[in-house]
């Protein structure tokens, strides 16, 4: 079986729930991990928007998830993982938030031979240049969203 990442609050290629987005509390959805190879040192994860004018926009951005982790609950960071920056500046969460139209939101799910050793302050580059390499399997739920979209 290949590792999968769901949520029960949208489902792949739905619509991201508004509580999940800045039209609401902006905290991250819940999600849902199964089929972790067994060889896997730790998890990664990613949320970015490939339909940002310009450039992919980094939504999160999280390293260092235990690999027997099964959830992440909404609103919560798995314990013992570490958070870098996203493209809003700071680490945490930054909920789809899209200037015009709808845009797609790819939370990427990573299974590592390593934990990556970085600081709080390191962005996908870094991470990139980190896991390069390092990938035992990934995963990925696509999500949508665009403003007063139900």
């Amino acid at each position: 079986m290949s590792m999968t990442i769901t949520s029960p609050a949208f489902t792949s290629n739905g619509i991201i729930p508004p509580p999940h987005t800045c039209e609401g509390d902006n905290t991250n959805p819940p999600l849902e991990i199964a089929d972790v190879p067994k060889t896997t040192v730790s998890l990664a994860l990613s949320v970015e928007d490939p339909d940002s004018p310009g450039r992919v926009w980094q939504h999160w951005l999280i390293w260092g998830i235990a690999p027997e982790t099964k959830r992440i609950g909404p609103g919560q960071m798995p314990a013992g993982a570490q958070e870098g920056l996203t493209d809003f500046g700071r680490s945490g969460y930054g909920g789809p938030c899209p200037a015009s139209g709808v845009h797609h939101y790819v939370f990427r799910l990573y299974a590592l031979d390593i934990t990556p050793l970085l600081s709080e302050t390191a962005d996908r580059k870094v991470f990139d240049q980190a896991i390069n390499g390092h990938i035992l399997a990934q995963a990925e739920l696509v999500g949508r969203f665009g403003h007063h979209q139900k």
